[in-house]
């Protein structure tokens, strides 16, 4: 009996890893700045390229491609929501490679591009519309590390609450506890502090911007803190977390870093 009460459990949070990983997957391949990665055929060849979409060290964000000593490149620019005039720019040779640098952006500041090729006379875009990136100030590895530990955490732990919920387990009050503790120190710890690093903010959600990244973290806070207090009243209630669960789920389905911190150059005055 024991032996199958263990077996029981260690498939329970298998699963529950399970689901964690293929979130973890989602979420870093989704949303605004997972790079754009494809590939061309051009004069005889496969060119292969990754396009970044966010960029975080305090140089210019480079784009290299590797192609045929006959092809030519040149980047179309301007910064995103600005009234700039595209620039055009001729990427340079550099051995195999040619290469472009977008010109660095202060935190939260975008740059809009388009990449073509040229060959046998013939024009190629590398995209059907612009490619945005997004510059940010650099986070220290250890930051981002303890937060995405935190963050996947309890997801891990939200699911495994929900799991108990659905089996009947006897652990529910426990498991939610943990998730409220790994939630907040993920969250609203290291969360804030990336914010600040990257954007010189520690908190853009509401009420003070539209962050949806802020937003839904305190959306599926608040109902942690609700499961946490309907189960200090009844350990048995199974809905509360059961919900809480959902909300989670719910909330890692919506792709990371939409709506986030950006410079508007149309409402202000901030030269290139």
């Amino acid at each position: 009996m024991k032996k199958i009460v263990f077996w029981k459990k260690l498939l329970i949070w298998f699963m529950a890893l399970l689901f964690t990983v293929a979130f973890a997957i989602y979420q870093r391949m989704t949303g605004p700045t997972y790079p754009i990665k494809d590939k061309i055929e051009i004069a005889n060849t496969t060119v292969s390229y990754t396009f970044l979409r966010t960029w975080g060290e305090a140089s210019d964000a480079p784009i290299k491609l590797e192609v045929p000593d006959e092809v030519e490149g040149k980047v179309i620019w301007k910064r995103f929501k600005s009234h700039d005039n595209w620039a055009i720019t001729p990427m340079e040779r550099d051995g195999r490679f040619l290469t472009f640098r977008i010109p660095h952006q202060p935190p939260a500041g975008k740059v809009m591009y388009e990449v073509y090729l040229m060959a046998d006379n013939q024009e190629y875009a590398l995209q059907d519309e612009p490619v945005v990136i997004r510059f940010k100030g650099h986070v220290p590895s250890w930051i981002v590390i303890l937060h995405v530990f935190f963050i996947f955490g309890a997801m891990l732990m939200s699911t495994r609450t929900g799991l108990e919920v659905l089996t009947r387990g006897v652990s529910t009050y426990r498991y939610t506890i943990i998730t409220v503790l790994f939630w907040m120190v993920g969250g609203f710890v290291f969360g804030p502090i990336m914010q600040k690093y990257a954007f010189g903010a520690y908190w853009t959600g509401w009420p003070f911007g539209t962050d949806l990244t802020d937003n839904k973290s305190l959306v599926a806070l608040l109902f942690w803190f609700f499961a946490l207090y309907k189960l200090h009243k009844n350990p048995n209630n199974k809905w509360a977390p059961l919900l809480a669960a959902i909300i989670m789920i719910s909330v890692f389905l919506i792709p990371h870093s939409m709506l986030g911190s950006e410079i508007d150059h149309t409402a202000m005055n901030i030269n290139p």
